[in-house]
């Protein structure tokens, strides 16, 4: 059954497109109020159009999660937009693959800005918005690399490595105060950054964006005295992925 999030405020990060919209799609269409984050203004203004038209509230705010002074701010304005912050999603994420042996720190630089620091970041600021409240949730979307590694993968299964430990020390701060903490580690959705990564795959064989989203509402829609520290969610194949 679907969680009902009728009152609750949202933020989901990386939500232009692939599987950060949709989990917006999925909040919105259970009644909270969704604020959607991305770099691209353009994009995530259209991705927040898409929301509304489901009857959400949302709100659409350029950043880049790896900068400091933006996540500040974009937590400036959901403050400003609804006092609260309720659930947040971080799904802001970036990947760059190739040989260990002559790939570019610069590109492992960036990986783990975006997805390491944008989710200590925005979970701080989170945690900040949650605590007078003593409640609240924080799903990070990691990856099947954040416990298997694939070739040509090394730098991005750092950075979802980081992620992981971020998670799990994370959750056991954050349960003074009522507030839960979860991973969705998937893997073979049909996205951009998996058609990098794995161009031998056939995409139609792979799972969709919204599989991600409802596991995301599986989550939230525990019972309060109950908490998931992961979840591995991945494609039904008789084929390794």
């Amino acid at each position: 059954m679907d969680p009902d999030l009728r009152g609750k405020v949202a933020l989901v990060t990386g939500a232009s497109r692939g599987i950060g919209k949709a989990i917006a799609e999925e909040l919105g269409r259970c009644g909270a109020d969704v604020a959607l984050a991305s770099r691209d203004a353009s994009a995530i203004a259209g991705a927040a159009a898409e929301v509304s038209a489901g009857g959400a509230e949302t709100l659409a705010v350029p950043a880049d999660v790896s900068r400091e002074d933006q996540v500040e701010e974009l937590f400036r304005r959901i403050e400003a937009w609804r006092g609260r912050l309720d659930i947040l999603v971080n799904n802001a994420g970036v990947g760059s693959f190739g040989p260990l042996r002559d790939f570019p720190v610069d590109d492992l630089d960036r990986m783990l800005a975006v997805n390491v620091r944008g989710t200590f970041l925005c979970s701080r600021a989170a945690l900040r918005l949650m605590r007078p409240r003593r409640s609240g949730y924080i799903v990070n979307i990691a990856s099947v690399v954040g416990f298997k590694g694939y070739p040509d993968q090394a730098g991005y299964t750092a950075s979802k490595h980081g992620v992981m430990g971020l998670t799990k020390s994370l959750a056991v701060e954050a349960q003074a105060d009522g507030i839960r903490v979860s991973a969705i580690l998937p893997g073979g959705v049909d996205t951009d950054l998996v058609g990098a990564a794995r161009p031998d795959l056939d995409r139609s064989d792979l799972m969709q964006p919204g599989d991600i989203a409802r596991a995301v509402l599986f989550l939230l829609s525990l019972p309060e005295r109950a908490a998931i520290d992961e979840i591995y969610i991945r494609r039904r194949t008789s084929r390794p992925f």
